[in-house]
């Protein structure tokens, strides 16, 4: 796919509906050939549109208009880059663990939980925050998770969590204003309930910070994994993660983490991680795949505001 394409895909598929400031930043970088060369300087793994907007937000630039955007990010192009060169899409959404939570709830408790590309590990904590499925509350932590969910079998009580760890190449620190400061970035410009989520989150780590590890997810796992303890179900699982691993690290990723003991769940792209005989999404808009040991349970939206239940 041409980045062109990228940036038009993630304008149509993404933000269509959730954030008109970069629909239409989207659109118009698809169509703006300055900035198009600049992008496709970079290495594959770079050119993503949610990296791009969020190192310019980052540096103070404007996101809600296209011509001051192309402007900024222009005469800034050496520091941009440089940013995006050594920075990832690291979206630590807490709002992903309300589409987690029915299959974390169904497994044998208690967990021990190994978040891989855990970022600040903001979704290690399923077990702290609250849900509200339509007029269905569980738990009373917060912040509160809103989600709406179709045909999803949803527990009665939170899952008990006694270990939690994460995996990442950069791991970042809550307690640490540069780092809540690049996460705050990456949330979408209209999305000040994200803002207010990723603070209340943040605060329940900063309390019980997770044990979070530098490192690769195929290097590093195992010896990760034997940390758990023996008598809880141990849970590999990642989010939103696997599309910027190169496809032969994913495969050998996917090898491992099945001979592993314990589960691994999944919730991805179904073209990063393709699954066979997937029904129809529920709409046109971009949807993950919620998957138990490689079996598909559900649709998922990509910030935990949805999930449709099918396994």
């Amino acid at each position: 796919m041409t980045t062109a394409a990228a940036y038009r895909e993630f304008a149509i598929r993404e933000t269509r509906g959730l954030s008109p400031a970069y629909e239409r930043l989207s659109l118009a970088v698809s169509h703006d050939r300055d900035l198009l060369d600049l992008i496709d300087t970079l290495p594959p793994t770079k050119r993503q549109p949610n990296l791009l907007f969020g190192v310019v937000r980052l540096l103070g630039g404007p996101v809600d208009d296209p011509a001051e955007f192309h402007d900024f990010t222009l005469a800034h192009w050496p520091t941009v880059a440089a940013e995006m060169r050594v920075r990832a899409t690291q979206t630590n959404e807490a709002g992903r663990c309300a589409v987690l939570l029915p299959a974390l709830a169904a497994l044998p408790q208690p967990l021990a939980l190994l978040e891989v590309g855990a970022s600040a590990g903001l979704c290690l904590y399923p077990d702290r925050y609250a849900y509200r499925y339509g007029d269905r509350r569980i738990g009373t932590g917060a912040p509160v998770l809103d989600c709406a969910a179709t045909g999803a079998p949803l527990p009665t009580s939170l899952p008990r969590v006694v270990w939690r760890a994460g995996l990442d190449l950069n791991p970042l620190d809550v307690t640490e204003p540069a780092d809540v400061a690049w996460l705050d970035a990456l949330i979408w410009p209209e999305h000040t309930h994200r803002r207010a989520r990723l603070r209340a989150a943040a605060a329940v780590a900063a309390a019980d910070p997770p044990l979070l590890l530098r490192g690769d997810l195929v290097n590093d796992l195992p010896a990760l994994a034997a940390q758990a303890p023996a008598d809880a179900t141990l849970v590999v699982f990642h989010t939103s993660v696997l599309y910027q691993v190169p496809a032969p690290r994913r495969a050998a990723f996917v090898d491992l983490v099945r001979d592993l003991p314990g589960h691994w769940l999944a919730n991805e792209d179904p073209d990063v991680l393709p699954h066979p005989d997937l029904p129809e999404p529920p709409g046109d808009a971009s949807y993950n795949v919620l998957a138990l040991d490689g079996r598909p349970l559900a649709w998922t939206r990509g910030h935990g505001q949805a999930v449709t239940w099918f396994g």
